[in-house]
């Protein structure tokens, strides 16, 4: 039997996976899920909102060519007791910092993606030391109450949602900057986010909205590369650019076509760029 062109494409994206190794580390706050691919200078990738450290292997792939990459699960995502609710995006970093003390990394590079870009600023404001360079993409330091992550919150921590509706399914549009072209990127994204609980992305909503880092970005010693998309509508570009400016050894650079999701709609190009701040040559990431 012939499968269809469509489960092909998916199935591509679902096993694309370079040789990595995968365990759970204690951090301050619990356990949390590692996987490490690659050889070379360490790296730290901290995840989103939601999808976990499975939507950002295929970047994580393209680092592991010369790095020794680290995912870094964030709390409640994979665990098999429920998340306390109320943690803050001060714990999560904590709890990180703990399990980058117990894998032995020493002043690793750090990357983090919208919560996760959060979470990695956190880490890089209270521990400047740690980190050698710092990438947020999708970031901001006071992200407030938006009216969009406003209303997710509400209707995530109010109505139980099936993960397989359409309608629903077309809100991830916005992760997108629009609407995507039909194929595996989509499909892929909204499996993964489904695979994070509903409880756990309204309590990391309410840690967005209660996180602020402006006063404090001063401390921020690590040479700091922000991306944004230029179509990103989550935290649009003129905002991700005023962070890289308050940041003094800040810069910024934008993904032109790209929404929120620039690191898996256009991760070739976010490697390369991730990859030349890191001081390594373009063709590490080819």
């Amino acid at each position: 039997m012939r499968r269809s062109e469509k489960w092909r494409s998916v199935s591509t994206w679902e096993t694309e996976w370079s040789p990595m190794t995968r365990w759970r580390v204690e951090g301050s706050g619990g356990s949390h899920e590692v996987v490490r691919l690659g050889r070379g200078e360490p790296i730290v990738l901290v995840p989103g909102l939601a999808g976990g450290w499975k939507l950002l292997v295929p970047l994580a792939r393209r680092l592991a060519n010369r790095h020794e990459v680290h995912l870094i699960g964030l709390s409640g995502d994979g665990a098999l007791l429920p998340r306390c609710a109320g943690v803050g995006v001060a714990d999560e970093a904590n709890s990180l910092l703990a399990v980058i003390d117990r894998l032995g990394l020493e002043r690793p590079g750090l990357v983090g993606v919208s919560f996760g870009g959060a979470v990695a600023l956190e880490m890089a404001v209270e521990a400047p030391a740690r980190f050698a360079r710092l990438v947020l993409s999708g970031a901001e330091a006071q992200f407030g109450r938006r009216w969009a992550a406003t209303l997710a919150r509400r209707v995530l921590e109010r109505f139980p949602i099936p993960g397989d509706s359409p309608f629903i399914n077309q809100f991830f549009n916005v992760l997108h900057g629009g609407r995507p072209e039909p194929g595996p990127l989509p499909d892929f994204v909204v499996r993964r986010c489904w695979e994070t609980d509903q409880g756990v992305m309204v309590d990391r909503l309410r840690a967005l909205e209660a996180f602020d880092a402006t006063d404090r970005l001063w401390r921020v010693d690590a040479p700091t590369l922000v991306l944004a998309g230029s179509k990103d509508v989550v935290v649009p570009p003129d905002r991700q650019e005023a962070l890289a400016r308050a940041i003094a050894p800040g810069r910024f650079a934008q993904i032109e076509g790209a929404g929120h999701l620039a690191f898996l709609s256009h991760r070739a190009e976010v490697a390369r760029r991730i990859a030349r701040h890191l001081d390594v040559s373009r063709r590490a990431v080819s």
